[in-house]
């Protein structure tokens, strides 16, 4: 295993836009023939994708994968075989996809309340990687990738601020200044053999302007098995730890690993604690199904009733066979989460689209996020991961081009990066700057706001 880049523990930064923005829903009112393609006025946004994803039975996995065991998977330019056709921004843009729990926390009086929908949200967030096997593109240095969501009260921007170590800059806000989330990601992707583990290194921070709180967290690591032989399926391990920086509270979630038998498969576990470490909520549940909270007596109790009545099944389980060696089975695990009375619903996934399967197994809100609404193309910068040839050759079925494509941008930014060389010049990121977070003190990446100016003139030319 060869040894870790420097991690920059890089978030984006506090400030929103104050700006005489051009919205691209403005631009879109009429198409070239004056009419507007949709129902009441509305853009409906599209629910499936152009063509379906491609067969992958033809390529040898294990033919290209066997010199990679043991190393940083985001040091080596993958073949397209193993893409989805979305960018690595457009899957980070996949946290506001509940949006509405952050919404929901902003109302609640009590800091207990809206600490357990801040939770929720953090386990939501990781709720459309389920299934997901495919690898998104790698940004290109200076992406950009915008998300304006005004039904749902919040617009986002990214950046790629960093190509080796590579890392996402993201910055979103409620268009009502009610809060802001923003963070930074440095994928770490290595292969051990029969896996790909991903670590999703850097920190999330949500800040609720109305009550003055701040929270960070960090996200838990992802596990895709069986990827030269067997059936892939995905896991997510490791603890989060939320922290209220205002009122020192904690919410501390499990994220369960597989285990032998399957039984914590999917499985979150967790409390919220006072400043005291009090224990005042239980948070439990699946992150590919549900959360909900109860209170501390109540949930203990009944796991003492569960485990005086299952010692018999235990006892069975522990008797079972363990499998063979040649694949990571996945167990059959019964995907709904038993509600304990008295429990309060947080959170539950809205059920994918009936072709997901043959896309990706992207959720409807995934499959928008490629989409060009009329009048986008030019309100939006011209870096934004909407306009990479490559991904819209994909998306369009087209393979052979959307891999000459990527082969062309690669070699293009490997061209741009020996010319700074050649001339001794540092890049200069557009959107984001680095610095301090003020609650966490580690290195940042703070939002310099002035994105929806739509002052586009001197972006690079990254496509």
């Amino acid at each position: 295993m060869n040894s870790e880049e420097e991690f920059y523990d890089a978030e984006t930064g506090l400030e929103s836009d104050d700006s005489c923005e051009v919205s691209y829903k403005d631009a879109s009112k009429q198409t070239a023939n004056g009419k507007v393609p949709s129902e009441n006025g509305v853009w409906e946004r599209r629910t499936t994708l152009p063509a379906p994803m491609f067969s992958r039975n033809d390529f040898s996995v294990w033919g290209f994968l066997k010199k990679c065991i043991g190393m940083e998977l985001s040091k080596i330019t993958m073949p397209i075989v193993f893409n989805e056709p979305l960018s690595f921004l457009q899957r980070i843009t996949e946290y506001m996809e509940h949006t509405y729990l952050i919404h929901k926390a902003c109302t609640l009086s009590d800091s207990f309340e809206r600490m357990q929908f801040v939770a929720a949200f953090a386990v939501s967030a990781v709720a459309s990687q389920w299934d997901r096997t495919g690898k998104p593109f790698n940004p290109l240095l200076g992406e950009t990738y915008e998300l304006m969501r005004e039904e749902e009260g919040y617009r986002m921007i990214s950046e790629q601020v960093s190509h080796h170590p590579p890392i996402s800059a993201f910055y979103a806000e409620s268009l009502n200044q009610d809060f802001s989330f923003h963070g930074s990601i440095y994928p770490k992707l290595k292969f051990w053999g029969k896996s790909v583990e991903a670590e999703p290194k850097g920190t999330m921070t949500l800040e609720l302007s109305k009550h003055k709180e701040a929270y960070t967290w960090t996200n838990p690591m992802c596990c895709v098995h069986n990827v030269i032989l067997g059936k892939l399926w995905i896991e997510q391990y490791g603890t989060v730890e939320i922290v209220n920086h205002s009122t020192g509270d904690k919410c501390v979630l499990n994220f369960k690993p597989c285990g032998m038998f399957g039984k914590e498969l999917h499985r979150v576990e967790g409390h919220i604690q006072a400043k005291s470490k009090k224990k005042r909520l239980v948070i439990y549940g699946k992150w590919t199904e549900c959360v909900y909270s109860i209170e501390p007596k109540v949930y203990e109790a009944n796991k003492k009733a569960e485990k005086k009545s299952g010692g018999d099944s235990k006892k069975h389980k522990q008797e079972q066979s363990p499998g063979g060696d040649d694949a990571d089975e996945m167990p059959d695990v019964q995907e709904t989460v038993t509600m304990i009375p008295g429990s309060t619903l947080l959170w539950r996934v809205a059920p994918r689209p009936p072709n997901s399967t043959q896309m990706y197994n992207f959720t409807n809100f995934t499959m928008t996020l490629n989409e060009l609404e009329p009048g986008m193309a030019g309100v939006i910068a011209p870096t934004d991961c909407r306009l990479r040839p490559d991904i819209r050759a994909m998306e369009n079925g087209d393979i052979d081009t959307a891999s000459q494509e990527k082969e062309r941008l690669e070699e293009k930014q490997r061209a741009a990066r020996r010319e700074r060389a050649k001339d001794e010049a540092e890049w200069s990121t557009r959107w984001f700057q680095q610095g301090n977070n003020p609650y966490t003190g580690a290195a940042d990446w703070i939002y310099k706001g002035g994105y929806f100016d739509r002052r586009y003139s001197d972006l690079p030319d990254v496509f």
